[in-house]
């Protein structure tokens, strides 16, 4: 049996062009669709960030704005109740989650700590040293 070298040439560059275009257009297509997750992925994180800082201006929030202050991490808000009014009744840590967003491991572990009540009070007093006047 002898071999047509010209006509296998022919098959394997003929193979080669198919399976290369194959692969653009997969890579294409790949690229188009990692594209628009890392876009709907961006706009989610976005919109979560947004509803954390208004979150206490709209309906269904219990508590005054004015005794909210926004952290951002590790936790969203702390509501410190009554502040407006002046004498704080309770502080209340709040984590705004939207969709089906859940607790990361640092916020399970501010969560559990809240929840154990191990939370405590510290003053810190800091003096500045007395310039002494040179002449």
């Amino acid at each position: 049996m002898a071999l047509n070298l010209p006509a296998v040439l022919v098959g394997v560059l003929i193979g080669l062009l198919a399976s290369g275009s194959y692969v653009v257009f997969w890579k294409l297509r790949y690229t188009a669709q990692v594209r628009e997750d890392a876009i709907q992925r961006s706009l989610a994180v976005t919109s979560g960030k947004v509803h954390e800082q208004l979150i206490p201006y709209l309906p269904g929030f219990d508590y005054n704005p004015k005794d909210v202050r926004f952290l951002g991490s590790p936790v969203d808000l702390v509501v410190f109740d009554g502040l407006a009014e002046g004498e704080v009744r309770r502080i209340i840590f709040v984590e705004v989650k939207t969709g089906r967003a859940t607790l990361t491991q640092r916020e399970r572990s501010v969560r559990d700590v809240v929840q154990c009540r191990r939370v405590e009070w510290m003053e810190l007093r800091v003096h500045r040293p007395v310039a002494t006047g040179a002449a």
